[in-house]
Protein backbone atom coordinates (compact mmCIF):
# COMPACT_ATOMS: atom_id res chain seq x y z
CA UNK A 1 0.00 0.00 0.00
CA UNK A 2 1.25 3.47 -0.84
CA UNK A 3 2.10 5.73 2.09
CA UNK A 4 -0.48 8.26 0.84
CA UNK A 5 -3.19 5.62 1.19
CA UNK A 6 -1.93 4.37 4.53
CA UNK A 7 -2.03 7.86 6.08
CA UNK A 8 -3.16 11.28 4.93
CA UNK A 9 -1.06 12.98 7.59
CA UNK A 10 2.60 13.55 6.66
CA UNK A 11 3.82 12.82 10.20
CA UNK A 12 2.05 9.47 10.22
CA UNK A 13 3.43 8.68 6.76
CA UNK A 14 6.93 9.40 7.98
CA UNK A 15 6.44 7.32 11.13
CA UNK A 16 5.19 4.39 9.05
CA UNK A 17 8.16 4.70 6.72
CA UNK A 18 10.56 4.63 9.67
CA UNK A 19 8.73 1.92 11.62
CA UNK A 20 10.75 -1.25 11.73
CA UNK A 21 8.63 -3.43 14.00
CA UNK A 22 4.93 -3.13 14.80
CA UNK A 23 4.26 -2.73 18.52
CA UNK A 24 0.94 -2.80 20.33
CA UNK A 25 -0.26 0.24 22.23
CA UNK A 26 -2.00 0.47 25.57
CA UNK A 27 -5.38 2.16 25.89
CA UNK A 28 -5.21 5.85 26.76
CA UNK A 29 -8.26 5.45 29.01
CA UNK A 30 -9.10 2.98 31.76
CA UNK A 31 -11.25 0.16 30.38
CA UNK A 32 -12.21 -3.42 31.20
CA UNK A 33 -11.38 -5.15 27.93
CA UNK A 34 -10.48 -8.29 26.06
CA UNK A 35 -6.84 -7.39 25.35
CA UNK A 36 -6.35 -10.28 22.93
CA UNK A 37 -9.15 -9.02 20.68
CA UNK A 38 -7.99 -5.41 21.05
CA UNK A 39 -4.54 -6.51 19.84
CA UNK A 40 -6.11 -8.31 16.86
CA UNK A 41 -8.02 -5.15 16.00
CA UNK A 42 -4.93 -2.97 16.31
CA UNK A 43 -2.98 -5.33 14.06
CA UNK A 44 -5.74 -5.34 11.45
CA UNK A 45 -6.11 -1.54 11.56
CA UNK A 46 -2.40 -1.14 10.92
CA UNK A 47 -2.84 -2.88 7.56
CA UNK A 48 -5.82 -0.79 6.44
CA UNK A 49 -5.70 2.37 4.33
CA UNK A 50 -6.90 5.46 6.16
CA UNK A 51 -10.08 5.65 4.09
CA UNK A 52 -11.25 2.27 5.41
CA UNK A 53 -9.97 3.09 8.86
CA UNK A 54 -12.16 6.21 8.97
CA UNK A 55 -15.18 4.25 7.73
CA UNK A 56 -14.52 1.59 10.36
CA UNK A 57 -14.28 4.09 13.21
CA UNK A 58 -17.55 5.71 12.19
CA UNK A 59 -19.32 2.33 12.06
CA UNK A 60 -17.93 1.47 15.49
CA UNK A 61 -19.00 4.76 17.08
CA UNK A 62 -22.41 5.54 15.56
CA UNK A 63 -24.45 2.94 17.49
CA UNK A 64 -23.36 4.65 20.69
CA UNK A 65 -25.05 7.88 19.63
CA UNK A 66 -28.23 6.24 20.97
CA UNK A 67 -26.76 6.73 24.45
CA UNK A 68 -26.26 10.48 24.21
CA UNK A 69 -28.25 12.52 26.70
CA UNK A 70 -31.73 13.07 25.28
CA UNK A 71 -31.21 16.80 24.57
CA UNK A 72 -28.13 15.98 22.41
CA UNK A 73 -29.59 13.20 20.26
CA UNK A 74 -30.93 15.47 17.51
CA UNK A 75 -27.98 17.86 17.59
CA UNK A 76 -26.97 19.14 14.15
CA UNK A 77 -23.27 18.56 14.95
CA UNK A 78 -23.83 14.83 14.60
CA UNK A 79 -24.82 15.03 10.94
CA UNK A 80 -22.23 17.74 10.36
CA UNK A 81 -19.52 15.42 11.71
CA UNK A 82 -20.63 12.49 9.54
CA UNK A 83 -20.96 14.63 6.41
CA UNK A 84 -17.58 16.27 7.01
CA UNK A 85 -15.82 12.94 7.49
CA UNK A 86 -17.42 11.66 4.27
CA UNK A 87 -16.13 14.75 2.45
CA UNK A 88 -12.67 14.13 3.87
CA UNK A 89 -12.79 10.51 2.72
CA UNK A 90 -13.89 11.69 -0.74
CA UNK A 91 -11.01 14.19 -0.69
CA UNK A 92 -13.32 17.16 -1.21
CA UNK A 93 -12.06 18.90 1.93
CA UNK A 94 -8.74 19.03 3.73
CA UNK A 95 -7.66 18.23 7.26
CA UNK A 96 -8.04 21.84 8.42
CA UNK A 97 -11.77 21.90 7.66
CA UNK A 98 -12.28 18.49 9.22
CA UNK A 99 -10.47 19.53 12.39
CA UNK A 100 -12.69 22.61 12.78
CA UNK A 101 -15.76 20.41 12.67
CA UNK A 102 -14.07 17.88 14.94
CA UNK A 103 -13.68 20.51 17.63
CA UNK A 104 -17.40 21.33 17.33
CA UNK A 105 -18.33 17.64 17.54
CA UNK A 106 -16.11 17.25 20.61
CA UNK A 107 -18.30 19.78 22.40
CA UNK A 108 -21.02 17.10 22.58
CA UNK A 109 -18.96 15.31 25.23
CA UNK A 110 -18.38 18.53 27.15
CA UNK A 111 -22.12 19.27 27.11
CA UNK A 112 -23.05 15.76 28.25
CA UNK A 113 -24.28 15.30 31.80
CA UNK A 114 -24.19 11.49 32.08
CA UNK A 115 -21.05 9.36 31.88
CA UNK A 116 -22.55 7.16 29.17
CA UNK A 117 -23.28 10.23 27.05
CA UNK A 118 -19.78 11.65 27.58
CA UNK A 119 -18.08 8.42 26.52
CA UNK A 120 -20.42 7.84 23.60
CA UNK A 121 -19.78 11.39 22.38
CA UNK A 122 -16.03 10.91 22.80
CA UNK A 123 -16.15 7.73 20.73
CA UNK A 124 -17.95 9.66 17.99
CA UNK A 125 -15.62 12.67 18.15
CA UNK A 126 -12.56 10.42 17.92
CA UNK A 127 -14.12 8.64 14.92
CA UNK A 128 -14.51 11.98 13.14
CA UNK A 129 -10.92 12.88 14.04
CA UNK A 130 -9.76 9.71 12.25
CA UNK A 131 -10.09 11.77 9.07
CA UNK A 132 -7.15 13.78 10.34
CA UNK A 133 -4.97 11.16 12.04
CA UNK A 134 -5.11 7.36 12.06
CA UNK A 135 -4.43 7.05 15.76
CA UNK A 136 -7.87 8.38 16.63
CA UNK A 137 -9.55 5.20 15.29
CA UNK A 138 -8.35 2.92 18.07
CA UNK A 139 -9.09 5.58 20.68
CA UNK A 140 -12.63 5.80 19.29
CA UNK A 141 -13.06 2.05 19.70
CA UNK A 142 -11.66 2.21 23.24
CA UNK A 143 -14.28 4.82 24.14
CA UNK A 144 -16.90 2.45 22.72
CA UNK A 145 -15.55 -0.15 25.13
CA UNK A 146 -15.68 2.38 27.96
CA UNK A 147 -19.33 3.07 27.10
CA UNK A 148 -19.96 -0.69 27.08
CA UNK A 149 -18.30 -0.93 30.51
CA UNK A 150 -20.66 1.74 31.84
CA UNK A 151 -23.73 0.09 30.32
CA UNK A 152 -22.88 -3.39 31.63
CA UNK A 153 -21.22 -2.74 34.98
CA UNK A 154 -17.78 -3.64 33.58
CA UNK A 155 -18.79 -6.98 32.06
CA UNK A 156 -15.83 -8.59 30.30
CA UNK A 157 -18.33 -10.67 28.29
CA UNK A 158 -19.94 -7.48 26.98
CA UNK A 159 -16.52 -6.00 26.15
CA UNK A 160 -15.64 -9.18 24.29
CA UNK A 161 -18.89 -9.02 22.29
CA UNK A 162 -18.19 -5.40 21.41
CA UNK A 163 -14.64 -6.22 20.27
CA UNK A 164 -16.05 -9.09 18.20
CA UNK A 165 -18.47 -6.61 16.57
CA UNK A 166 -15.57 -4.29 15.83
CA UNK A 167 -13.60 -7.14 14.23
CA UNK A 168 -16.63 -8.11 12.16
CA UNK A 169 -16.81 -4.57 10.78
CA UNK A 170 -13.15 -4.81 9.75
CA UNK A 171 -13.82 -8.05 7.89
CA UNK A 172 -16.91 -6.56 6.18
CA UNK A 173 -14.92 -3.53 5.00
CA UNK A 174 -12.07 -5.67 3.67
CA UNK A 175 -14.31 -8.04 1.73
Amino acid sequence: MKLEDYAWNKNEQKAKEEQIVFTYTKPKIKIIDNNELRNKIEEALEKMPQELLARWALKVATPYLDYLDEYLKGDSRINLGIETLEKRIDESIGAFDLRKVGFAVNELAKESKSEISKNSARSFAQAIATGHMRGHALVSSDYAIRATNILTDNSIDASTKERERQLKIIHELLN
